[in-house]
């Protein structure tokens, strides 16, 4: 963990690291905010969405106060490996900055994209390693393309994380020109493939029931291809209950996400403190 970028912040320090990451076969940045104490602390962990490095939450989101609050550690990666040696595309949702939190299987993508496995694996055991946080005190959160890969991750992981939370997820990426694109390229053309990394699909073979909470703005510029109709049906028919809320008024933007963020840190406190 090389530190490139370090700030004092509500009592705390708010910094940035840079790795080689064996998982992506690249370096790769992710930030962390600690507060003071020894530790060992409950953590967080935050996945950004489409287009995002690991600083756009960590600038814009506020998370700072709300994690001094609680003490709680707070884990942003990126959101894709990055470097020449890595596949990209033009478009805004493949590639750099869209890695979906899949592990990819189709060449050329193949080669780095595997988001979900240094998501899973790799970042927690070095975060374990380095940072003094609590490895049975989990939890995870995200918005958009993170809120899937957060809602994906933890039901993935029975046991991992204590509770789940997402800013407006893409809820079925299977089934939207937000995620379409991306599946086809990193897992192949066959849709059942899809299903691995898809909250709907996935809620109906979970082992356990986490805790889950979804903000949703009414006025999301994207709601149409987001779905949340989708997973509040599949959580009716699986018998696991979420708490989706609808905003009034709120779009896509980290405008929303601040709004709302404190609400986030309060409900995970509840199932880690």
């Amino acid at each position: 963990m090389e530190l490139i970028d370090s700030h004092r912040s509500f009592g705390g320090t708010q910094q940035r690291f840079q790795t080689q990451s064996n998982t992506l076969s690249s370096q790769t940045t992710f930030s962390v905010y600690q507060p003071d104490g020894e530790g060992p602390f409950p953590v967080l962990y935050w996945l950004s969405g489409l287009t995002c490095t690991d600083e756009n939450f960590v600038i814009k989101a506020g998370a700072q106060q709300h994690a001094a609050r609680h003490g709680f550690v707070v884990v942003a990666p990126d959101t894709s490996p990055r470097g020449d040696q890595v596949a990209d595309d033009d478009g805004f949702d493949l590639g750099t900055g869209a890695g979906f939190y899949v592990d990819a299987t189709q060449s050329p993508w193949a080669d780095h994209y595997q988001m979900y496995s240094y998501i899973a694996d790799e970042l927690p055991a070095l975060i374990t390693q380095h940072v003094p946080v609590d490895s049975n005190r989990v939890s995870i959160f995200g918005h958009s393309m993170g809120g899937h890969g957060a809602l994906t991750v933890a039901m993935k992981n029975p046991g991992r994380f204590k509770s789940v939370s997402a800013f407006a997820p893409i809820c079925s990426p299977g089934r939207c020109e937000l995620g379409q694109k991306g599946f086809s390229a990193y897992l192949g053309d066959n849709p059942q493939a899809w299903q691995a990394y898809d909250a709907t699909a996935l809620i109906h073979h979970t082992s356990e029931q986490l805790p889950i909470l979804i903000d949703q703005g009414a006025d999301d510029e994207f709601l149409s291809q987001l779905q949340p109709q989708l997973l509040q049906q599949a959580s009716e028919q699986a018998g696991y209950p979420i708490n989706l809320r609808m905003q009034p008024g709120y779009d896509h933007s980290y405008f929303f996400v601040a709004s709302f963020l404190g609400e986030h840190f309060d409900f995970h406190a509840k199932h880690l403190l």
